[in-house]
């Protein structure tokens, strides 16, 4: 039984679901209780920890409701805007769960606040997991809506860093939006190309379940496809510069007019 359950949610947003120990459960940013709590009461699952990326209400609405029937607690970054949150959160502290040891990493850029979580390799957890919220999606990243392009960039490459293999999970499904403008920009780059044929025909696969809304979103990445496919972390490549008509630019004004096209895509 896989361990990792993906959860779609409000259209295109994920919520995921993962087993530890016996019969213990933790939940990344719950934006509706009802499907949860159905979950673990078909897999009779004792829900104990929320971990919260960053305090939009569509990745934090359903945690009040897990808290109250679950005595789950909230663990996020923010405690002033993250409602009901039990343990605030820093760069490079490690929550163990169980036998899981899950790293936080601080990656302002969306969020002043906003942090990943990356539970790293272990015997049931070979590759690692990294759970980005709005920080990295499949393709691209967030708006940048409490920070400035270095701090973004900054972010996405301390998540870079990470072990190649390591598998990604974002907070939403904007993957064809995100390789449809990688490839307005780059239409020579046949890594992107494939991938956006590759996404598009998941799409026409149905029916709709849980695992094929995952599977059109691309969902998990890995760290070395988004190094090879993501024009965001691709900022300080000669081919990526030019394609921008920018050759001699610093990597954060490429990535800033990047993400100032992207936002008008």
């Amino acid at each position: 039984m896989d361990p990792l359950i993906i959860i779609p949610a409000l259209g295109d947003n994920f919520i995921y679901l993962y087993q530890f120990g016996q019969s213990s459960a933790l939940v990344v940013d719950p934006s509706d209780s009802s499907s949860v709590l159905s979950i673990i009461k078909n897999r009779r699952l004792t829900l104990t920890t929320i971990l919260i990326t960053h305090h939009h209400w569509d990745h934090i609405a359903g945690a009040a409701e897990l808290k109250s029937k679950t005595g789950c607690q909230i663990v996020g970054s923010d405690k002033q805007r993250i409602p009901g949150i039990d343990t605030v959160v820093d760069d490079a502290q490690t929550l163990t769960m169980d036998s899981a040891d899950i790293q936080v990493i601080a990656t302002p850029g969306h969020t002043r606040t906003s942090v990943c979580y990356y539970m790293q390799p272990s015997s049931d957890n070979r590759n690692g997991i990294l759970w980005t919220g709005d920080t990295m999606f499949v393709g691209g990243c967030g708006r940048l809506l409490e920070c400035d392009a270095q701090d973004m960039l900054n972010s996405l490459l301390k998540l870079a860093s990470l072990p190649d293999q390591t598998l990604v999970y974002c907070g939403h499904n904007y993957t064809v939006e995100n390789y449809e403008f990688a490839f307005s920009i780059e239409p020579d780059n046949q890594a992107v190309k494939q991938r956006l044929q590759q996404i598009k025909q998941a799409q026409k696969a149905g029916p709709r379940r849980f695992a094929s809304q995952s599977e059109e979103a691309g969902v998990p990445s890995t760290i070395l496809e988004e190094k090879i496919t993501n024009p965001f972390l691709r900022v300080d490549t000669p081919e990526l510069k030019n394609a921008l008509n920018m050759p001699q630019a610093r990597p954060v004004e490429v990535f800033a007019e990047l993400r100032r096209r992207k936002d008008i895509f």
